[in-house]
Formats: structure tokens, sequence, C-alpha cells
């Protein structure tokens, strides 16, 4: 059937409508009318693919990558990164008030990235086929030569690891390695998933250690038995805005290199005060500036293993701070005093609402919301910002996009709230 698209949706979809249904498909742009394959059909929609553009936008560029289409790593290299841009600011403002039914009119400022080279984080999937990234929505491998969107340490890493595999220096029990580089993007950590150990733990560390420059640590992890087994110091040295981070194989940081600092700036910002909370905080990499700015700063982590990291951290650069190894919720169960600043900066899911709850009678004067995914902030601002219910509510001051992840559907929003007085 042909479709004419009408917009893009949160997830990499067009969206438009034939023979009475919605119909999702990918890699598209608005006002393109394509012919499509189905692939699915419920009663109200259709998942389909392109067969072919029949009408082309004049948006529509070349991907730079030959996999693209097939990898299911990327979604948007079909348009030109400042169209990219455009179209996911263009989505956030929808889904803020599609899905929470909050009406911001102000401008959403976007920052942008450059668009290749910049993931510092990359996992690959290995198997007798290849190596490289599972294609979109299957457990079917797409064996890559190439990834532009990776640092040129990871790039030469990807490489080396098709060489491992395929020279077979790689044991066929090693299924996935994932890399990590420094903000230098000269050392690195590796993590290898193995399906059985068989007594090859040291002889895989030793030929990912002797056979990929610059890795500084190796951790070996058996998922069946929940077993592990580290080769090195466990952790690398993160740079940013003169704070030395120590990052370990199991704690999460951020993954484009070049808009951390600027991510941080904007995070922090350049108010002082009392009391900062930085909820689902990490390796500390807000609550260490945090507590250049605030008498007292707090970093709340449930993670032990990041906890450690924190505490570390802050040991390293000689900055006071606390460091709560509890879940947020718990947390805001029992902390007392009302914070000048709390920053939000949860996973995917957002904030469960008993903790949006327990924030909201906590009453902190200002929130920085720091969000990976529309819909979930969507659904927590339209909480912080009811008039109802008890504790205190909030209004949007500045709503920004921060594209971490150029070439993909994802969208990182900062807003900033106010209490109401």
């Amino acid at each position: 059937m042909d479709v004419k698209i009408e917009k893009l949706v949160y997830g990499g979809d067009g969206l438009g409508h034939a023979d009475g249904a919605t119909v999702f498909v990918p890699y598209v742009l608005p006002e393109e009318v394509v012919r499509v394959r189905e692939l699915e059909r419920k009663k109200k929609f259709v998942r389909g693919r392109v067969e072919e553009v029949v009408t082309a936008s004049a948006e529509r560029t070349s991907p730079p990558c030959r996999h693209f289409g097939v990898c299911g790593g990327c979604h948007y290299q079909h348009m030109p990164y400042e169209v990219q841009l455009r179209y996911k600011a263009e989505i956030l403002r929808e889904n803020v008030r599609r899905i929470g039914r909050v009406n911001w009119e102000g401008p959403i400022e976007t920052v942008g990235s450059p668009p290749l080279g910049y993931r510092n984080r990359a996992q690959w999937h290995i198997r007798s086929e290849g190596t490289g990234y599972l294609q979109s929505g299957t457990s079917v491998l797409c064996a890559v030569e190439e990834c532009p969107i990776l640092s040129p340490r990871l790039a030469k890493i990807l490489e080396r690891v098709r060489e491992l595999a395929a020279q077979k220096r790689l044991p066929p029990t090693v299924t996935e390695i994932e890399a990590f580089a420094d903000a230098a993007d000269e050392k690195v950590l590796l993590s290898a998933s193995l399906s059985h150990f068989h007594g090859q733990g040291k002889a895989v560390a030793e030929t990912l250690r002797g056979g990929i420059e610059g890795t500084e640590s190796v951790l070996l992890h058996e998922a069946s038995r929940g077993v592990m087994e580290l080769n090195g110091p466990g952790f690398l040295t993160y740079e940013v805005g003169g704070l030395r981070y120590r990052v370990g194989h199991l704690s999460f940081f951020q993954v484009n290199r070049f808009l951390i600092e600027e991510m941080v700036q904007r995070v922090v910002g350049e108010e002082r005060g009392g009391l900062a909370v930085d909820l689902y905080a990490g390796v500390g990499l807000f609550t260490l500036p945090l507590a250049r700015r605030y008498e007292r700063a707090i970093g709340v982590e449930a993670n032990p293993a990041t906890v450690r990291d924190l505490r570390a951290n802050a040991n390293e650069n000689k900055v006071e701070c606390g460091a709560v190894n509890e879940g947020v919720e718990k947390f805001l169960s029992t902390w007392k005093d009302a914070p000048d600043l709390v920053v939000l900066d949860p996973p995917r899911a957002g904030v469960p609402a008993p903790a949006i709850d327990k924030l909201r009678r906590l009453a902190p004067t200002r929130i920085v919301y720091l969000s990976c995914d529309p819909s979930t902030l969507a659904r927590d601002l339209a909480a912080l910002v009811a008039s109802d219910g008890p504790g205190a509510s909030y209004e949007m001051q500045s709503v920004e996009l921060l594209d971490v992840f150029p070439q993909t559907y994802h969208i990182e929003a900062l807003v900033r709230l106010t209490r109401r007085e």
C-alpha cells in the first residue's frame, strides 16, 4: 500500500494512514509517499517497512553508513543533522503535550553535537557469522565492518575484535564485548560476556589485553551463573571540567564524549545555595560540581558498585559531599531538610509515582530534571506541575534538548522547574 507520511513519532517511525488504519514505518520523512509492505496488523494500526520511496522529501539525504537500515543502532541517517534536531524538538514538545497534557509554549533550546564519532561506549555481539549489532527489533545479527558514530578508539577496537574473532583467537564461548573509552579516547575498559567459562577466563582476558591497545581492565561475565572474573583495577579515570571521575565496569556514565562537560554546566547551573541533592547520582558527575557551589551536596545512588565510585571520586578530587547508597523512594521517605535544588537523572523508566509524591512533600525550591525518555518525562512533569494533591506544585521555567544520541531517535531533555509559592 502507498502511505503519505504525516509526521515522525518517538521511536524512529513515521506515521501515516491507509485503509482505515494508522501506519507506522521507519526510515521516512514527513510529506513523503512510500510504498509499504505490511509486517504486522492489529485492529487499528499497521507496522511495515518501506519497499519504495514513491515521492521523496527534499530533505532526504544519503546515509554516511552502508549498514544503515539493516543495523538497528541508528534511525535518522537519511536526514541532515539540522533536520534531525528540528524533528526531535517537535517530538519532545508533542510528547509533553499529548502524554503529560502539559502545554509548553516557550522555546526548546537545542544543543547539538558533532553527529559522528561521538560514542565513548559500545557493545558488540559476536557470532559465527560475524561481529556487530542486532537488526532492528530482532535477534538477528547485522555483521558490521564500520560504525561512524564510534569514537576513533572504539572504531579501532571494533576492527580489532572482528579480527580476533575471525582468527578464532577468541573462543566461541565469548558472545558479547563492550568497550568504554576515557575522555582522551586512549584508555579503555573491556567487558566480555561468556556463555561458559570452562577455565578459559584468564586466557580470554590475556587475549583481550594483549590484542587491544590501551586496555586498562577486563571484566568477564557468565550470565547463566552470575559469575564474574576481573583482570585489572576494575575502573578507568574520565576527566570532565577539571574533575577526575573513576568509572567502573558496572557504573553508568554518559556516552556522548562531546557533550558531557556541556551537560554538567547546564545541569549544575550558576546558582549557589545551602543544600543540593542529586538523585540517581551515578559516579557523581553532577554531585561533585554541585558540592563546589552549595554548602552541602548529597548524591543518592542505589547501585553499591557505583556509589563506591562516587565516594572514591569525592576523595580523589578533595570534594566534601554525602554519598547515600539507597533507592530514591527510600531516601525521600526519611529525608527532612528541604533542598534548594534537586537534580533528577533517572533511567528510562522515569521517577516512580511514590517518589514524585514524596519529592513534592519535601518541596525543594528548584528541580532540574534530565530525562532520556520523553514519554516518562511527560508523565512525571504532569505530576510535578499539578496543583492538586499534597505537597508543592512546580512551574516549568525552561526546556532544552541536548542531542546526546545523534543519528538516533533518542532524546535527552533538560527541564528546569521552580516551586510555586
